[in-house]
């Protein structure tokens, strides 16, 4: 089987992607920080995700190779919003132009109304999204276990729902193929409130700490256009569904704990959601 594997495409914070077979596939290798059970919830949750019809590359197999767990998926040609976001940052420096987020606006409505579709889908046989989100705060660091607990009681004074939800919306999950937007990485899909997938995109978009070694036209831009982004989002989302900014704001905090259990996360974008969860707290 090993005679399958082709060149290395990508790599994330739990997997690694190669090409499969003819080139038409990829196969995600599981790293050592990511079970066995947990590829096969990823790939049950796809399944689930394509048999709704939703935007998602079609999920084949699970695969053995020397010991090492991995995914077959469809392969998608096509590049990543966050891709196409550094490319027009970098492109508004190099020609001198003044900072505008109209260049990548599209994509971040298209981002809008990828998740609307997402959240029109209610599955039975999902993972609890409450219960993954108080998982993931019991597990960060950076809160005392007083501070645990009252992020997890604001979480359930609110509303449960019982819907599709992605619970990664990031740039880098959602790619352009043939002017469509295609979601990929269901590891942390659930059935639970949008609210929540929202408020992981506006947590993402407004704390993000880009990596030292990214061009610094990107944090430059970034950094200007934080609250455009989340504005131009949350005004595509409301005209699809009435859910407001408003209805987001509740879920800021919980969102926020969760995220700091993430491997991804540079210490510094940590403190930066510890300071506002324990802002948020003080309000309450």
């Amino acid at each position: 089987m090993i005679e399958k594997i082709g060149n290395k495409i990508g790599e994330g914070a739990c997997a690694e992607v190669f090409e499969w077979e003819d080139q038409s596939k990829i196969v995600k290798m599981a790293k050592p920080n990511t079970s066995t059970r947990a590829l096969q919830e990823e790939l049950h949750h796809c399944r689930i995700a394509w048999e709704c019809g939703l935007p998602v590359p079609k999920p084949f197999d699970q695969v053995n190779i020397e010991g090492r767990f991995g995914i077959v998926f469809e392969r998608i040609f096509g590049e990543t919003f966050l891709k196409r976001f550094i490319d027009g940052a970098v492109k508004q420096s190099q020609l001198n132009l003044p900072i505008n987020v109209s260049e990548n606006y599209s994509d971040v409505r298209m981002t809008a109304r990828l998740l609307y579709q997402i959240h029109t889908h209610s599955v039975p046989d999902m993972p609890s999204q409450r219960d993954y989100i108080k998982h993931n705060i019991r597990l960060a660091s950076y809160l005392t276990e007083v501070e645990k607990a009252a992020v997890i009681t604001l979480l359930d004074q609110l509303p449960m729902k019982h819907q599709l939800c992605h619970g990664d919306p990031n740039p880098a999950n959602i790619l352009l193929r043939d002017h469509d937007a295609v979601v990929i990485d269901w590891s942390n899909a659930t059935s639970g409130n949008p609210e929540a997938d929202l408020a992981e995109y506006i947590v993402m978009i407004r704390y993000a700490i880009l990596p030292s070694d990214w061009p610094n036209e990107v944090s430059v831009f970034l950094n200007a256009t934080r609250e455009t982004i989340i504005r131009i989002f949350m005004e595509e989302y409301e005209k699809l569904s009435g859910i407001g900014y408003t209805d987001i704001e509740p879920w800021i905090a919980p969102i926020a704990a969760r995220k700091l259990s993430a491997d991804a996360m540079s210490i510094e974008e940590k403190h930066l959601l510890v300071k506002e969860i324990r802002r948020r707290l003080h309000c309450n």
